[in-house]
């Protein structure tokens, strides 16, 4: 059987592959994971993509399993233990704001707006399925998402992390034209 074709990014690595072929934009809408995944974009920021997915158990272990609940209830002991934690990026700025933004995740919550609505309302609940030929690093979607995640007291959240978030979690189908998992997410 022939090897499919994927969008150039991933390269090789069986790691990248598995993540291409089975996460990378497949629309989530569960609002905890959701939430994960903007988390670990942040902590991405001046990284590659691969780079935080080799250590993406790692911040698991570390973030409690990414319940905000758990991490809106760290405090400054378990920043010291994060700096001091090999299996994860550790960078206080993005520890911090990962407490903080599940801080705002439980505020919003309590409020009673789920996460997962939200988000999702900024496209009517439907992906966006670009050209597959052009990708930019940001669009003016994600630049409105940014303000308002911002707004909301966010951290790392500029609008080219978002619109990566957007690819990652779905929100924007940009598989290129000739890669087999475009036409699976559009179907």
């Amino acid at each position: 059987m022939a090897e499919q074709t994927r969008c150039a990014w991933v390269g090789a690595d069986a790691l990248y592959c598995a993540y291409h072929d089975e996460e990378w934009g497949v629309p989530e809408r569960d609002s905890r994971m959701l939430w994960e995944t903007l988390m670990l974009e942040g902590f991405q920021a001046g990284l590659s993509w691969i780079t935080i997915l080799r250590k993406r158990e790692g911040f698991r272990v570390g973030f409690a399993g990414f319940d905000p609940d758990k991490v809106a209830a760290f405090g400054p002991d378990d920043v010291e233990r994060l700096i001091g934690d090999p299996g994860i990026v550790r960078a206080r700025a993005k520890i911090e704001a990962t407490i903080r933004g599940a801080q705002i995740f439980c505020e919003m919550r309590d409020r009673g707006e789920d996460f997962a609505a939200y988000v999702w309302a900024f496209v009517n609940d439907t992906p966006i399925t670009n050209d597959g030929l052009h990708f930019p690093a940001s669009t003016g979607l994600s630049e409105v998402i940014s303000k308002d995640l911002k707004k909301r007291g966010f951290k790392f959240v500029g609008p080219t992390i978002v619109y990566a978030w957007m690819q990652a979690i779905g929100m924007v189908n940009d598989h290129a034209a000739s890669c087999f998992r475009r036409s699976e997410l559009r179907a």
